[in-house]
């Protein structure tokens, strides 16, 4: 690892954290699957999670709600519906009462409007400095549906690649957030719940992968797919649904949307047929921008983006993000 010391990077989700997890955590941990995700037993899956996004206050959530939505979204994109939720309160010292309240509710409004309830919980304190204000960690359980197996064995030749809506919303409003760019209109997260959009994907369509595209973006998810499967990517500039605001952001900031954390936005790949499944995507509410960008090909190794102009350039994995404490 580089330096032998923890970095910031090394949280990034980019190719820091992936050797961080093969080289430390693998090797004395044997797990099973690398997903964020694992199913154990009686088709129950489970998993963890852990919150540190700076502002803890930002437009489009908090980090309660945040705490809640990641957690439901790594249970859904196995496939399974969540159920249960259990949550974790590191605060500082010296944290204002008014703001745990308020954060606590917005984990409960989460919880409700996701269909899942908290079932257990813990809470430490720690000295004044010690915890930028507070931390969250979450471990969500839910259980898997028969006949569902969404790996990425599952993704052949031909395949299509479909996101649920536009890019880089969640990073630009931290970025807005943060640094105080008094951008207007405020730009907002796209922090939301998506077990209710999962469901109906695999009822409409032949989905054979899921993968929320938060730290690392949609390039990351790509990035690690064409490993899995040594097959290639192709995705089109100009399919890619961006807003003028994420577009403005990476101009003036020399940022690229496609690695961008998101924390409502799935990558899906689909096989077939594939107007059905995007017709009622578009009818939910958190699947309205849902486009085809790209598709798996076997005529390259890698990711690459088609370009506005026709040209092929190599999206590879990127070490870390320059924008830590993101989620």
């Amino acid at each position: 690892m580089k330096d032998d010391i923890i970095t910031l990077g090394h949280g990034s989700g980019g190719g820091l954290t992936r050797r961080l997890i093969n080289d430390v955590f693998n090797k004395n941990f044997k797990l099973p699957t690398l997903d964020d995700a694992v199913e154990i037993e009686n088709r129950t899956v489970v998993t963890t999670d852990a919150h540190v996004i700076k502002p803890i206050f930002f437009p489009g959530g908090d980090i309660g709600k945040l705490s809640v939505t990641g957690t439901v979204n790594d249970v859904s994109m196995k496939g399974a519906v969540p159920k249960y939720l259990l949550i974790t309160y590191i605060i500082e010292e010296g944290f204002k009462i008014d703001d745990l309240k308020k954060i606590t509710e917005s984990v409960q409004h989460a919880a409700e409007e996701a269909n899942v309830k908290i079932i257990a919980g813990d809470t430490k304190v720690v000295e004044r400095g010690k915890a930028d204000g507070m931390y969250i960690t979450t471990t969500g359980v839910g259980f898997l549906p028969e006949g569902v197996n969404l790996t990425s064995n599952n993704i052949k030749n031909g395949d299509k690649i479909i996101v649920n809506g536009t890019i880089g919303d969640h990073t630009v409003a931290i970025i807005n957030a943060r640094e105080k760019l008094d951008l207007d209109p405020a730009p907002e997260s796209d922090c939301a719940s998506l077990n209710d959009l999962t469901q109906l994907m695999l009822k409409s369509g032949n989905v054979k992968f899921l993968r929320d595209a938060t730290r690392g973006g949609v390039a990351t998810i790509l990035n690690e797919v064409a490993e899995d499967t040594n097959l290639g990517i192709i995705i089109n500039e100009e399919d890619i649904p961006i807003t003028d605001a994420v577009n403005a952001i990476c101009g003036l900031l020399g940022l690229d949307a496609l690695y961008m954390a998101n924390e409502g936005k799935l990558v899906s790949f689909v096989s077939g047929e594939t107007s059905n499944l995007l017709s009622e995507m578009k009818k939910h509410k958190y699947g309205k921008e849902s486009k085809i960008i790209g598709e798996v090909t076997a005529e390259v190794k890698g990711v690459y983006l088609r370009t506005s102009i026709g040209g092929l350039r190599p999206l590879l994995m990127l070490e870390s993000d320059p924008l830590p404490r993101i989620c």
